[in-house]
């Protein structure tokens, strides 16, 4: 994990010491669930709503075509009920209700459909999402009590790490705005117990953005002497 974040900062540093860089920052909502399976099992899964904010760059690469690489905080959850036996959260769950912080690094490659200060655009690519800390409620299945607790990462309960697979269309204003509508395609598991449940990110999200400066070329046109 920590070559891949080595990787990408160096892939990062090196294209903005030889490329135009802009940065922008974004934030807006989003809705979250999971493609959860027991023993390959669909389980019933519903929405959570939260939020993203971060920053981002885009350098010009080559044409229409930019490197556009992201940082954020991304507020994810599900809601799952069981029809299997499941071992997380608990063999008497119930169902669950989870609510996970993360901290994601995607690195997304940008393409204009126009020149012009004003266009529409997509990105795609992979990204690294970091499980930070977390909620989980569930009901018994052999009780009334209901169990409300922190999430657990660690080899046998849930995972630190996962990977995801970003899609994003949006639009870009001559002023330096941005907006976009989001989705983004959990491709690991964040359950790490053996024989567990395969737990994936899906999420769908609009933000809006706005570039913090755009660097103009000056061709100077005086007469030299």
């Amino acid at each position: 994990m920590k070559f891949l974040l080595l990787c990408f900062a160096t892939l990062l540093t090196t294209l903005c010491a030889n490329s135009q860089v802009q940065f922008n920052i974004f934030a807006g909502p989003q809705a979250s669930t999971a493609n959860y399976s027991v023993q390959g099992v669909k389980q019933d899964t519903k929405m959570k709503y939260g939020f993203q904010a971060g920053v981002g760059a885009k350098v010009a690469f080559e044409g229409k075509l930019s490197f556009a690489p992201a940082v954020f905080y991304s507020m994810k959850g599900y809601k799952v009920n069981f029809t299997q036996f499941v071992l997380l959260p608990d063999a008497d769950a119930a169902d669950n209700n989870t609510t996970i912080h993360t901290f994601e690094m995607a690195a997304l490659l940008q393409y204009d459909f126009s020149n012009e200060p004003g266009h529409v655009f997509i990105k795609a690519g992979p990204g690294l999402d970091f499980q930070l800390f977390g909620k989980e409620t569930f009901n018994s299945r052999t009780s009334s009590n209901s169990t409300s607790r922190n999430m657990k990462f660690s080899y046998g309960d849930y995972g630190r790490y996962s990977a995801n697979a970003h899609l994003q269309l949006g639009y870009e204003t001559s002023g330096g705005f941005i907006i976009a509508a989001q989705y983004t395609h959990g491709l690991a598991s964040i359950n790490n117990a053996d024989f567990g449940p395969q737990i994936k990110h899906r999420v769908f999200g609009l933000s809006i953005g706005k570039f913090l400066s755009r660097k103009k070329i000056v061709i100077d046109t005086r007469n030299k002497e």
